[in-house]
């Protein structure tokens, strides 16, 4: 039907002129009406205590201030838990962290009503706080129930294991640190529904939050979403709570209403990476191959369920990442702490379940006096029963042996590690590290539930194009990859096509934007309705025009018949509207295959999986503790990429997000359970400094998906930020090479200045 293609082109972000020039609006962009007022929240000082009572009168009293809220005033339900209602909007009864909200201030500016926040003061019985993993686990405080994954025999394995091997590691969290702090607009409508503008991944879950909290039907609340200043999971789960706010004090003010987070509240109110710790007993035999693994991995939740479910759930299946584990154990503990609740971020537990089986594996090389990749290698899934992962899915797309040959011929990996030997061997302050490491990462939501996507086109008579579809666009470029779909069903630029703010009144119950899953949702649902609109126009042609359906094409703007007379696609349309062909049409797709037991923790819980290859070589200071990233050499499959410069950008900004995470982004709470690094003068994110100095990045090329997704292509949202495990293994490469062959460092992530000078202290010795 389409004889010309945009798909594969390299075509820029849709807003990318609007981005650079300054003219892409975001929701602090928009203007309100001159009505509108300012909220703020008044946040919880302790991290646990009996809510006694809350003076507000200097609230009440303070310039500006039109009205002041707490827990008993909402008409609703007062939850925003995305999963379990746990998570109060206001603080009822009990503050469970500090920066927990407890009351709302609205006022006449967004000053004065941070002002008037500043002004609440609690009566609060303090209780004793469980702050950290270590403590809950010693009273088994957990937000819900322990799972454990068992394979084959790993007691017996383990007993019989010619070498076994103890260790661990500390896996810290991540602030998101999105260049968009939290904001909701909340806009009075007639006959008591509300239109709330909301910076989210997930406008349904605000829509069916906010209609809860309102004590309305879903049907009384709109929610809209052009674009996000970023989002990596911090606005999926997150927004609710501050559209919540917006809409109870625009529905009791009957004025629209805006509550916008400055970042210290922004990092003090919302929920991070979870941080983890794992322990494991590996039985190995002398080259290396694991025969037997358990595994516990215990992490910190917060106060409440969150997200933290199927978190942990996925790192559960991202254990074992490259690797066959034929008898494992893996011991999944979700830790309840007086902190804020942590939540999805890009990777959703799978960074942490990855990061620990790359710890076994270095463990294990070093043990035994092998370089990491051979033991690497030597464990990859592969052919026979070698393809079989814990929870019983077959790895049948794999592509890793592939990616590991061909890097580590182009990045000259056994050359540079020589080099590298030879080099610290000279160098008594300097010492330089490499490692290259595997991901494999699985592509659907947990929850099957959320593994569908809707769209709705319109063709106008002009032959310009109207989508709207339930993704939402946080920079990522999903806009630009489905605007490129739609117009390659139609044969049309892509100039004819125009995407519309996310909006939760055309597209119903949309999924996340999450899972990596937005182009292969959004994508074919898209298509589909594209489709169904363009089988219209072929029938309607056949028939006018006397040719075969079969013959006629859509390319460049044009429709051809088949036998050599062409017609503008403006001209098909308008004659279409004229014999009242519809010209409009919504899609729908759900993803096939799919199937998982969560009590069996089995299944087939991913569509495909989506693989890559870093190897990294890093500089460390053995004095200051300082580090270089000299040079990053990546090979990534994203199967036949729908737009190779948006993939290579993904790519580019998931690999420095985690050597952010791994390297600098250390998360500190205080003993009062106070966070402590929440402003970028306490936080330090990656610069431009912390870019690898030497950089190359390509797309593994021939090999598209053998899945039926979006045009063969790849999910690439998550999967590159694991590719910065390389670098946090080259610097414990660098950090070994200080100490007698066959130590194994202990490195706590993130590897900061203080952490690499622990583990150097400890090498040495």
């Amino acid at each position: 039907m389409t004889s010309s293609s945009l798909i594969g082109d390299s075509i820029p972000h849709e807003s990318a002129r609007l981005h650079v020039t300054g003219r892409a609006r975001y929701l602090d962009d928009l203007e309100l009406p001159a009505t509108a007022l300012h909220a703020a929240l008044a946040t919880s000082p302790v991290a646990h205590g009996r809510l006694r009572g809350v003076a507000l009168d200097a609230l009440r009293s303070a310039p500006g201030v039109v009205d002041v809220i707490t827990a008993a005033d909402l008409p609703g339900v007062n939850s925003c838990g995305p999963v379990l209602d746990d998570d109060p909007i206001l603080a009822e009864g009990r503050v469970v962290y500090a920066g927990q909200p407890v009351a709302a201030v609205l006022a006449t500016s967004h000053e004065r009503a941070r002002r008037a926040a500043r002004l609440a003061r609690f009566d609060i019985e303090v209780h004793p706080a469980v702050l950290d993993i270590r403590s809950a686990l010693a009273q088994s405080s957990f937000v819900l129930p322990t799972q454990t994954l068992v394979r084959g025999e790993p007691d017996a394995a383990l007993a019989r294991s010619p070498l076994r091997r103890t260790g661990s590691v500390a896996i810290g969290g991540q602030d998101h640190f999105y260049l968009e702090g939290q904001i909701a607009i909340a806009i009075p409508q007639e006959d008591g529904s509300m239109l709330v503008h909301s910076s989210t991944q997930h406008p349904s879950e605000v829509q069916h939050l906010v209609a809860h909290a309102l004590g309305r039907a879903s049907h009384d609340v709109t929610v809209q979403c052009r674009r996000m200043g970023g989002g990596f999971g911090g606005k999926e789960s997150q927004p609710a709570l501050f559209a919540c706010v917006a809409a109870i004090l625009a529905a009791r003010s009957g004025r629209p209403v805006k509550l916008r987070l400055d970042r210290d509240d922004d990092m003090l109110i919302t929920g991070k990476r979870h941080d983890f710790i794992a322990e494991w007993e590996v039985g190995f035999e002398p080259d290396g191959r694991i025969r037997a693994l358990k595994i516990m991995l215990a992490s910190r939740c917060g106060h409440s369920a969150d997200l933290s479910g199927p978190v942990n759930d996925r790192a559960i299946c991202h254990v074992d990442n490259a690797y066959f584990l034929e008898h494992v154990e893996i011991v999944s503990h979700r830790c309840r702490t007086h902190t804020v609740s942590n939540t999805a971020f890009r990777g959703f537990g799978g960074p942490q379940g990855m990061m620990a089986i790359e710890a076994v594996i270095d463990d294990i090389a070093r043990a035994i006096g092998r370089d990491p990749l051979d033991v690497r290698r030597l464990n990859f899934y592969g052919f026979g029963e070698r393809h079989i992962t814990p929870y019983l899915m077959e790895v049948e797309d794999n592509v890793l042996p592939l990616l590991a040959d061909r890097l580590e011929a182009s990045s000259d990996y056994r050359a540079r590690r020589e080099a590298i030997a030879r080099f610290n061997a000279g160098s008594p302050v300097i010492r330089r590290g490499i490692a290259m490491t595997p991901v494999k990462f699985g592509i659907s939501f947990n929850a099957q539930m959320f593994n569908q996507a809707g769209a709705l086109v319109h063709v106008y008579t002009d032959g310009s194009v109207m989508l709207n579809h339930g993704g939402t666009e946080m920079g990522q470029g999903l806009h630009t990859k489905v605007m490129q779909v739609v117009a390659n069903v139609f044969g049309l630029p892509l100039t004819a096509v125009r995407v519309s703010a996310t909006d939760t009144s055309k597209v119903p119950n949309t999924s996340a934007t999450a899972a990596s899953s937005g182009s292969d949702l959004n994508g074919k649902a898209a298509e589909a309705a594209a489709i169904t609109i363009r089988d219209r126009l072929v029938q309607f042609a056949s028939e006018r025009h006397q040719v075969p359906a079969s013959a006629v094409r859509f390319t460049n703007g044009e429709v051809d018949l088949g036998d050599g007379r062409r017609l503008p696609f403006a001209q098909l349309v308008r004659a279409a509207y004229v014999a009242r062909i519809s010209l409009s049409s919504s899609g729908f797709y759900r993803t096939p295959k799919i199937h998982w037991n969560a009590t069996k923790l089995t299944g087939r819980p991913f569509f495909y999986f989506a693989y890559g290859m870093a190897a990294a070589e890093v500089a460390v200071d053995t004095l200051t503790g300082e580090t270089r990233v000299l040079r990053v050499d990546v090979l990534h499959d994203v199967g036949s990429s729908l737009n190779p410069a948006i993939d290579i950008g993904q790519i580019e900004g998931g690999l420095l997000q985690g050597i952010g995470w791994l390297t600098a982004e250390e998360l500190w709470w205080n003993q009062a359970g106070e966070l402590k690094t929440h402003a970028p003068s306490t936080y330090k994110i990656p610069s431009a400094r912390d870019w690898p100095l030497d950089t190359r990045i390509r797309l593994l090329e021939g090999v598209p998906n053998r899945e039926d997704t979006i045009h063969r292509s790849k999910a690439v949202g998550e999967p590159p930020l694991m590719l910065a495990i390389a670098v946090y293994q080259a610097l414990r490469d660098a950090v070994a090479s200080c100490g007698a062959p066959g130590n194994c460092p202990v490195l706590d992530a993130p590897a900061t200045p203080e952490a690499l000078l622990r583990a150097i202290a400890a090498a040495q010795q």
